[in-house]
């Protein structure tokens, strides 16, 4: 196997940053030193950052790519190899995409991306020709008449690692502010007399769907070796339930009240990195800064901007009082064992050579290259 050293670099390590040098030897890290290394043929970093791969548990980027437009859809695996584009050139060496399974009948379109990208993923994976490596993190719509159905085929499929459940009924989680709701409909071009009819029907679905498919969800995973998220949990009643369901990661809370909640149930916590980078939520939703600050944040996902992650975490240490490595630790390690994946996430020998370069230009984390299984992607 050909090894392959980078030399005068800052890596971020699990506990601090050292200026030495890395060695992959194959798909590897063989070895990390202190220093220069001066063998022939070392790639010399210019004094950048070198930080583990990054994991992202959560990411819709791909519905950006197959739908550019609002009345444009892409091809789906032309979208799919953009998308693998993107989340390499952000340093994403792991991707879970995030596909949604249920219609509560606004989003038809995103049940034909989830079923294309399964179709996609199963041609491309094994090719040689995606740049990060793809999961599944599949999304199921809880009150959705559709949503045992469409979930059945795929629940044991080899890639998935995430399973989340949502529910976005209007009056509930993120759409608690109806007000917030009729408006993002009026947005998508919907009139308001068919927003308030969707609105009692959906309502009057929930109430019948809701506990049933619940149930039946939390049945067909129960004992499977995949990680189980709530998504956008709004009160502390939400968290004690899905704590006595067995659910371990409250996805994305849209309140601090709820995120302090899940850490004291013992759930772990994902915030939206673009939360960080825009400096608030988008939906008026908690901040996520004032999370880390509180110590109710376990890792961060892109949701929609794969480039997010790395800027959110150097952000970080300038806005909380982490570390850097406690912050790279919430786009690498943290979401890596959110995954079960234990073989990525840090800088260590023996683990994957999945390693980004960053350099730092006027503040601002800039990826320069991305390697994953010690090959280069970007």
């Amino acid at each position: 196997m050909i090894e392959t050293v980078l030399t005068n670099a800052r890596l971020v390590l699990g506990d601090s940053v050292l200026d030495g040098s890395i060695a992959m030897n194959g798909s590897r890290i063989a070895a990390i030193d202190p220093g220069r290394c001066d063998a022939a043929g070392a790639l010399d970093m210019d004094g950048d950052f070198l930080i583990p791969g990054v994991v992202d548990v959560h990411t819709d980027n791909l519905e950006r790519q197959v739908q550019p437009r609002s009345n444009a859809r892409w091809p789906s695996r032309s979208a799919m190899l953009a998308h693998d584009a993107q989340c390499a050139a952000a340093g994403v060496t792991t991707v879970l995409d995030a596909l949604c399974i249920g219609d509560l009948g606004f989003d038809s379109d995103r049940i034909r991306t989830f079923q294309d990208a399964v179709v996609d993923l199963d041609a491309l994976a094994d090719t040689g020709l995606l740049k990060s490596e793809h999961f599944l993190h599949l999304r199921c719509e809880v009150p959705a008449q559709d949503v045992l159905t469409l979930f059945d085929p795929v629940a044991d499929h080899e890639r998935v690692r995430m399973i989340s459940l949502m529910d976005h009924s209007p009056g509930v989680g993120q759409y608690a502010d109806m007000d917030f709701y009729r408006a993002l409909r009026r947005r998508d071009g919907t009139q308001d007399d068919n927003i308030e009819r969707r609105i009692i029907e959906l309502q009057d679905q929930r109430a019948r769907l809701r506990t049933p498919n619940r149930r039946a969800l939390l049945d067909r995973v129960t004992g499977r070796d995949v990680a189980l998220a709530s998504h956008d949990d709004r009160t502390e009643e939400e968290i004690a339930e899905n704590a006595r369901d067995g659910i371990r990661i409250s996805e994305f809370p849209v309140t601090m009240l709820a995120a302090k909640a899940a850490k004291a149930h013992g759930m772990t916590v994902i915030a939206g990195a673009p939360n960080i980078v825009r400096g608030g939520s988008h939906s008026g939703n908690v901040s996520a800064a004032e999370m880390v600050r509180a110590g109710a944040v376990d890792a961060f996902a892109s949701d929609y901007v794969p480039a997010s992650l790395v800027e959110a975490a150097f952000l970080c240490v300038e806005q909380t009082a982490i570390t850097l490595s406690e912050a790279v630790g919430l786009i690498t390690e943290r979401p890596a064992r959110m995954a079960h994946l234990p073989d990525r996430g840090r800088l260590a020998p023996g683990l994957r050579a999945d390693l980004v370069r960053v350099r730092l230009h006027q503040g601002l984390p800039v990826v320069r290259q991305v390697w994953r299984a010690g090959e280069r992607v970007a």
